[in-house]
């Protein structure tokens, strides 16, 4: 039977908010999952997040079938990783696919030419998301994660593994 961990989140809520923000932006790459109407689908995008702006941008090939999971499910996850760090960001909200090449220009890098020849290329959509809540596990790194495993298998306590806490954005 698995133990209830606690909460350790000694964080306001806008310092959650801060963080979640700068992890996802520090991270880049998500996982960024749609529905399908039976299934979930998620595929690795680059994230340019724009806290001002209240959204996450991604320029994405108008191939594929995420545009009409979007269109169809516009509600979406975006998940990111520092396995090492032991941090994990999951933001979710409504997104929607546009074609706004002025938007594109701008978010373009020099990264994206992997992807296109450059902004002007007709197949880049932009899908934007608006955060409407996230979740963020802070936990420390690989070392004192594993040692407080470690003593919590011996003592039989929960190991208070770091800071987890739900937001709205």
């Amino acid at each position: 039977m698995a133990k209830d961990h606690p909460n350790d989140n000694s964080k306001t809520p806008a310092e959650v908010q801060d963080r979640i923000w700068k992890l996802a932006e520090k991270i880049d790459i998500c996982m960024f999952t749609t529905w399908d109407g039976e299934r979930q689908r998620s595929r690795p995008l680059s994230a340019r997040l724009a806290r001002d702006d209240h959204a996450i941008y991604f320029l994405v090939d108008v191939e594929g079938e995420k545009d009409a999971q979007i269109e169809r499910f516009p509600f979406v996850s975006c998940a990111w990783v520092d396995s090492g760090g032991h941090k994990y960001v999951v933001v979710s909200g409504p997104a929607k696919v546009s074609n706004d090449r002025a938007k594109i220009k701008s978010l373009w890098t020099a990264f994206d030419k992997a992807w296109w020849e450059d902004d002007s290329d007709p197949n880049i959509r932009l899908i934007t998301v608006t955060p409407e809540d996230g979740e963020l596990w802070d936990s420390p790194n690989r070392a004192v994660a594993f040692t407080k495993m470690a003593i919590a298998m011996v003592t039989g306590a929960a190991p208070k593994m770091g800071d987890n806490a739900k937001v709205s954005l």
